[in-house]
């Protein structure tokens, strides 16, 4: 019988309680706060605030740094905007699913540059050639005309001209500052311009997937407005270039105008610089037809006028009803800020920033006066 008593003492033991230790003193005492806790609410207000603005000027090196492949990525937007026109504006006369649309204007444009440099490279190449013997030869009689008018002495030197009017255009972005970088670049935007074209709707939910729930519904409004101008805005320019560049040619080729081909092909390229792009062009022109001789010069003015005429009386008005209405003024200002600090890029690209800027304001003042009027109708 001792041993069942001896087990149930055990049992009973177990089933008692334990005493815990007693904490020391140590162990009862609060943590302290480390070095690094900020319990002041002033001093971590203005930490937030502080690294807020350290963050933003941080972001806005990296845009400086990184502007290069800034403006690339919007002379790819640029042309998937006209890659998008093309293909709306295909959808009125052939009721194909958009993909087919898209693929037809891609072709076409491939199609465009492949004649290009297969049957009027050549021709093109030639007159290049002696595009600048022809150009630097009028400039010298110019040059011996002021002299012997008494207008000073001017020593002319060919590669200190074109020095100064290549500065004139500020500094020439790496990534097109050489042929093999302005064919890449190129390429790169019309990659980036189809590949933007083929689906835009998934990139604006992206980016308005990155923003708060209350902004996403205004972020669509300004990029469907953005989107609209820049389409009809790309569509006159295209149309303008066109025009330009078509009439110069023939009406070269009708008077006798040296390097018909080459005049046309720069005034087209040059008309999608609004301003500057038309005074380079009619320089070279007018350079170029008094090389021929001085009726052939007088050609070449009432050429250079009747196109300008044309473009800007006709074509400019017409696609400024559509898009959004861009002073003169502030076009050549935009396109001197943009060519000094961003350089031929940002020269081309000039015209383009200034329109999405407007509409982003204009959406912006539209909104505060219609905050404005709700505030005023909800007041007694």
């Amino acid at each position: 019988m001792a041993a069942p008593k001896a087990t149930s003492r055990t049992a009973a033991a177990s089933r008692a309680p334990r005493k815990t230790p007693p904490k020391s003193a140590e162990s009862e005492k609060p943590e302290a706060p480390g070095p690094t806790e900020i319990r002041s609410q002033p001093v971590r207000t203005e930490l937030l605030r502080a690294a807020v603005w350290l963050g933003l000027a941080l972001l806005i090196g990296l845009c400086i740094i990184l502007i290069q492949p800034i403006l690339l990525i919007f002379a790819g937007i640029v042309m998937a905007s006209m890659l998008d026109g093309g293909t709306r504006l295909l959808g009125r006369v052939l009721p194909i699913a958009r993909g087919w649309r898209l693929l037809i204007v891609c072709l076409s444009l491939v199609a465009f540059l492949v004649w290009t440099v297969m049957f009027a490279g050549s021709q093109i190449a030639d007159q290049a050639a002696t595009l600048q013997k022809v150009v630097m030869g009028q400039v010298e009689r110019i040059a011996a005309w002021a002299a012997d008018h008494g207008m000073g002495d001017f020593q002319l030197d060919t590669k200190t001209i074109t020095d100064n009017i290549a500065g004139t255009f500020g500094r020439v972005t790496a990534a097109v500052g050489t042929v093999l970088g302005a064919l890449t670049s190129l390429v790169m935007v019309i990659v980036l311009g189809i590949f933007i074209a083929i689906e835009p709707r998934l990139y604006e939910r992206g980016v308005a997937w990155m923003l708060p729930m209350k902004s996403r519904e205004n972020f669509y409004i300004t990029t469907a407005r953005m989107g609209f101008t820049l389409r009809r805005l790309m569509a006159g320019r295209l149309l303008g270039m066109l025009v330009e560049g078509i009439g110069t040619w023939l009406a070269c080729l009708a008077v006798g105008i040296p390097m018909a081909a080459l005049m046309g092909l720069l005034t087209g390229l040059l008309a999608f610089i609004p301003n500057i792009g038309a005074i380079v062009s009619g320089v070279l022109l007018v350079l170029v037809g008094f090389s021929a001789g001085v009726d052939t010069g007088l050609w070449a003015i009432a050429i250079y006028f009747t196109v300008q005429t044309v473009d800007g009386y006709l074509i400019v008005p017409m696609v400024a009803k559509q898009t959004v209405d861009l002073a003169p003024a502030l076009v050549l200002g935009a396109q001197i800020l943009f060519g000094a600090l961003l350089g031929i890029m940002g020269l081309f690209l000039a015209d383009p920033i200034v329109a999405m800027i407007k509409v982003a304001l204009e959406r912006e003042a539209e909104r505060n006066a219609g905050a404005a009027q709700t505030k005023a109708a909800a007041s007694p």
